[in-house]
């Protein structure tokens, strides 16, 4: 009877199991990403994501929807889609840039949400640190501590006789403050004068390019923001006619016609908006997950747009990019 007994409890105790199985097999997840930039723009953040879940067991139609929404950087659209969102009753959202996440932040404390691309975290008051969140939001900061740095020593690598650099930048964007101060500390360090100039409306863009010729600045820095972002045809044509060879954020504006880009490897943060996700939805709470920052990153260079401003590009920076444009 022992022994009956013993099988008849292996029997019930497999059963369970499967049944479990069977539940969390058959469990549909509703995820949302929430971009503001057009769909082909993030292609390769948003399939890296995609792939990753696949990997971790999630099969879209099957056990996932992926809600992609792009919000066009317009706010009222975001405040409509986060509403829409939480109508859903989506299990976690993932919010791009800071705005997005704002917004997001706004509409919900109970949903999860993981930000992507977010520059400082704790400075704009997302989060109460980067180890302990404490709050719906974790996820991924877009910039490290070096990235200024970087970009002004990547300059100075590709115009080696430069002492004075203009910074495009917008105040009203909380992320570009700490940005400039890494990026005056870099600058005295290699003995770089910066000049910088504020623009926060696409009236502002033609004035700072007239100021930087008037004050000879040899070369420009573009800071990552969302409304620069949306004017880079602009920026890429006036630097181009200012003769102001330049390094930028986003691999977008290297594409446009820019000299170079230096970011965050945009594929390697969609991966890891992934495994917030997948982390999330197996019962994680977003304010115990540390917020991650970059550790990979992507030079991009332009051979072309160095063509038309008669540069040459030292072979030694040529071997440090990850993509050059010919």
């Amino acid at each position: 009877m022992t022994r009956k007994a013993l099988a008849v409890s292996t029997v019930i105790a497999i059963l369970v199991v499967v049944a479990s199985h069977a539940r969390t097999a058959t469990r549909a997840y509703r995820v949302a990403w929430v971009t503001p930039t057009p769909a082909a723009e993030e292609s390769l953040t948003l399939n890296a994501f995609r792939q990753e879940l696949r990997q971790r067991g999630y099969t879209e139609g099957d056990n996932l929807t992926v809600e992609h929404r792009s919000v066009e950087a317009k706010p009222d659209r975001i405040s409509a889609v986060m509403a829409e969102l939480i109508r859903l009753n989506v299990d976690v959202l993932v919010a791009v840039t800071q705005p997005t996440v704002q917004a997001a932040q706004k509409a919900t404390r109970s949903i999860p949400i993981v930000m992507c691309g977010v520059g400082d975290p704790v400075a704009t008051g997302l989060v109460a640190s980067l180890a302990r969140p404490g709050g719906n939001i974790t996820g991924l900061s877009g910039l490290s501590p070096e990235l200024a740095g970087k970009r002004l020593q990547l300059l100075r690598e590709a115009l080696p006789r430069i002492s004075k650099v203009a910074v495009l930048w917008n105040p009203t964007n909380p992320n570009n403050a700490p940005q400039i101060r890494d990026l005056q500390d870099a600058a005295r360090a290699l003995r770089i004068q910066l000049q910088l100039l504020k623009v926060s409306a696409a009236q502002d863009l033609e004035g700072a390019f007239q100021a930087a010729t008037r004050e000879r600045a040899g070369a420009l820095i573009v800071l990552d923001d969302l409304f620069i972002f949306t004017q880079r045809s602009q920026i890429i044509a006036l630097a181009a006619k200012s003769r102001l060879p330049g390094i930028y954020g986003w691999w977008m504006f290297a594409d446009a016609g820019g000299l170079m880009s230096y970011s965050p490897d945009f594929r390697d943060m969609g991966r890891g908006a992934a495994v917030f996700v997948d982390k999330i939805l197996k019962g994680a709470k977003p304010a115990d997950l540390p917020v991650e920052q970059p550790t990979r990153f992507e030079l991009v260079i332009n051979r072309r747009a160095a063509k038309v401003l008669h540069l040459t590009i030292p072979s030694s920076l040529l071997l440090q990019a990850d993509r050059v444009i010919e």
